[in-house]
């Protein structure tokens, strides 16, 4: 039995089981599911890319009621987070997206570090960053490179 992967990402969705069809569809492999009383999903655990991704319910989980847990809950999901993942087909990806009715928050585009990359918000709220690196685009200097694509000079590397 091989272990699972040692860095995990936990999403809280309003539906698991939708949230488990989705990340299935970007490559994710179910792990688990762990059922209420009812038989609803709760949790979803899938593996993929190197990570655990876990769905877990906005609600009906036995967590405390605590200022914490009522923001979560309310929203927005993943506010200043960008999940980030590397494809090997980037227009396959983004018909995925576009066919599961996500909101773009960037079309496909060229980046300085040498990846196509776009953004979108999945059906839950949460923003995937998609790359795939372009074939012969490599660059030695990334962050100089991405520095002076940003700011019209590159810089010291830190």
């Amino acid at each position: 039995m091989t272990a699972p992967p040692e860095f995990r990402v936990g999403l809280r969705v309003a539906d698991v089981e939708a949230a488990r069809q989705f990340y299935e569809g970007l490559g994710f492999v179910p792990a688990a599911v762990i059922p209420d009383a009812q038989g609803r999903p709760v949790l979803a655990i899938l593996e993929g890319h190197g990570v655990t991704l876990m769905a877990d319910a906005l609600e009906g989980l036995p967590f405390p009621d605590t200022p914490r847990e009522r923001n979560t809950q309310r929203g927005p999901r993943g506010l200043g987070v960008v999940v980030g993942l590397i494809v090997d087909d980037l227009g396959a990806t983004y018909d995925y997206f576009r066919a599961s009715g996500c909101t773009f928050t960037s079309e496909p585009r060229d980046e300085a570090w040498g990846d196509r990359v776009f953004s979108a918000l999945d059906p839950f709220g949460f923003e995937w960053e998609i790359a795939q690196p372009i074939p012969g685009a490599e660059t030695t200097d990334g962050p100089a490179a991405t520095q002076a694509a940003w700011f019209g000079f590159p810089g010291e590397r830190q």
